[in-house]
């Protein structure tokens, strides 16, 4: 498949199951089909797909590599190690989000508390895991419960 298509039927696949997390958040309890969907069978597929493409993307791009931004920047010029990088994303940002999902309704954590966290995951990743962690931390504290 070229990364072309690949880039779309993953983005494809990564909304639907961002869907189902936020869809499951209105049920305040995310079935263990969600959970397994969207945080092991669609990341892993991603992560195998991610392990096949790379060093595809970076024979096509054999000045880039990882040891400086300039690299990087070389290796992303090839379409294939570009999508393998955003499979990247996706793979650890849904995983990231299936557990946010799946932690905040263990705590009773309110749907309206959550969503947000799942919305800044998908967006800008590392910020929704802080935003969760934040309001887990102060659930916690309000219910004189352990939060770690």
């Amino acid at each position: 498949m070229n990364p072309t298509t690949l880039f779309s039927v993953s983005n494809l696949l990564a909304m639907v199951c961002w869907l189902a997390l936020a869809g499951s958040l209105f049920l305040m309890r995310i079935r263990p089909w969600t959970w397994r969907i969207t945080g092991l069978v669609v990341p892993a597929v991603f992560a195998a797909t991610y392990v096949l493409l790379l060093p595809r993307g970076m024979s096509e791009a054999p000045d880039g590599g990882f040891g400086s931004i300039d690299t990087v920047r070389a290796l992303f010029a090839s379409d294939s190690a570009l999508t393998a990088g955003w499979l990247h994303y996706l793979a650890f940002d849904l995983f990231v989000g299936t557990f946010i999902a799946r932690a905040g309704t263990e705590a009773r954590i309110p749907g309206v508390l959550l969503l947000p966290c799942l919305a800044l995951t998908f967006l800008f990743g590392p910020a929704g895991l802080l935003l969760f962690l934040i309001i887990r931390c102060v659930a916690g504290l309000f219910r004189g419960r352990e939060v770690v």
